[in-house]
């Protein structure tokens, strides 16, 4: 598989339609003793992910206290499928797959290795949006409302049928 493919958000290889991608290249600082990328790194790849994605919308982290808003991780839920060595190159794919649109949302996440364009790990981060002053659950704003607004429906269908399946399996 060419690397324009793996990193192509329209190659058939993505288990939701229209992924963002942020590619990554594994570091010698994410290895450890087993001589692969540490599980860690992988939710160190979804935070920067989650963060680009922000940015690609057009806003800044600076929007967060702007608002008094901020996205607060209740759950993750994580499968590792695969290894990641030293210098792999690995297409992190993002999608806000579900939302109400007002207090609550799902980043789900897919990572692919270029070179083969294997899926390496799988995720879901299941979100609750907080006022920054109070630390308490409060209605997205602004910004908030836009970039985690619910999903086109081809994509909350997609990701309703991904879930059954991977519940089966």
């Amino acid at each position: 598989m060419s690397e324009q493919s793996a990193l192509n958000p329209a190659n058939a290889g993505w288990d939701l339609p229209r992924p963002f991608i942020l590619p990554v290249t594994v570091r010698a600082e994410d290895i450890d003793a087993f001589d692969h990328a540490n599980n860690s790194v992988y939710l160190r790849w979804a935070d920067q992910n989650a963060w680009a994605h922000w940015a690609s919308d057009g806003f800044q982290p600076e929007d967060c206290r702007v608002e008094d808003r901020g996205m607060a991780i209740v759950r993750t839920e994580a499968d590792y499928l695969g290894h990641c060595r030293l210098g792999d190159e690995i297409a992190c794919a993002v999608w806000i797959a579900r939302s109400d649109g007002k207090l609550r949302a799902e980043r789900w996440y897919q990572y692919r290795r270029v070179s083969d364009g294997e899926t390496v790990f799988r995720a879901v981060t299941r979100l609750v949006c907080f006022q920054l002053s109070t630390g308490r659950p409060a209605r997205m704003s602004g910004s908030f409302a836009r970039h985690y607004a619910k999903p086109a429906a081809d994509l909350s269908a997609a990701a309703d049928a991904l879930d059954a399946r991977l519940k089966r399996s």
